[in-house]
């Protein structure tokens, strides 16, 4: 997927939109399981150097981020639909950020190390079935509906989610650098 620059009047016009909720019915459809692949193998890919993209990102407006938990082993990337901060504790720290939206700058941002987030997880998600699969060749597998889980989330981690969560209210990271802070990648 292409990835929505603010180089590009439209794109950037459109990155600063405020992104709506998926519906059940969308999550449990085959296009946000297609989404969900896009959106992970376009942060994973090789020309991109990112741990994390929202939605409007790709030119979609819904709330949905993918995230590398670097608090998990392996630090995957993860898909978050419908996602919010809900809790924010602690002091704010200083840290850099830079953007796939906005190609070539960096600056230190203000946030906060330690989140809640709140989420649907679609149906039939393993994490949200609290029935184990049927044994093989009897009843079939009763899949949950979608419910909304919340999670705690520390350091790093929770710096990435604060900023794709941004991007879903449409703020960018460079409106909330430390003045004098914002230069050059390269």
């Amino acid at each position: 997927m292409r990835v929505l620059t603010i180089e590009d009047a439209k794109d950037s016009l459109f990155l600063r939109q405020q992104c709506k909720d998926f519906t059940p019915e969308m999550l449990a459809s085959p296009e946000f399981t297609a989404l969900s692949e896009l959106l992970l193998a376009t942060v994973q890919h090789p020309t991109q150097d990112g741990v994390g993209i929202a939605g409007p990102q790709v030119g979609i407006s819904r709330r949905v981020v993918a995230v590398q938990r670097f608090d998990k082993p392996g630090e995957p990337f993860e898909v978050y639909p419908n996602v919010r901060i809900v809790d924010q504790r602690g002091e704010l720290s200083s840290g850099p950020e830079g953007c796939l939206s906005v190609p070539g700058l960096r600056g230190n941002v203000l946030r906060y190390r330690d989140i809640d987030i709140q989420y649907t997880l679609p149906a039939g998600s393993p994490a949200s079935s609290s029935a184990g699969n049927s044994s093989a060749g009897r009843a079939p597998r009763i899949l949950p509906a979608p419910r909304d889980t919340t999670e705690r989330i520390q350091g790093f981690t929770a710096i990435i989610f604060q900023h794709e969560c941004d991007h879903l209210d449409g703020v960018l990271y460079i409106d909330k650098v430390i003045p004098g802070s914002l230069q050059n990648r390269d």
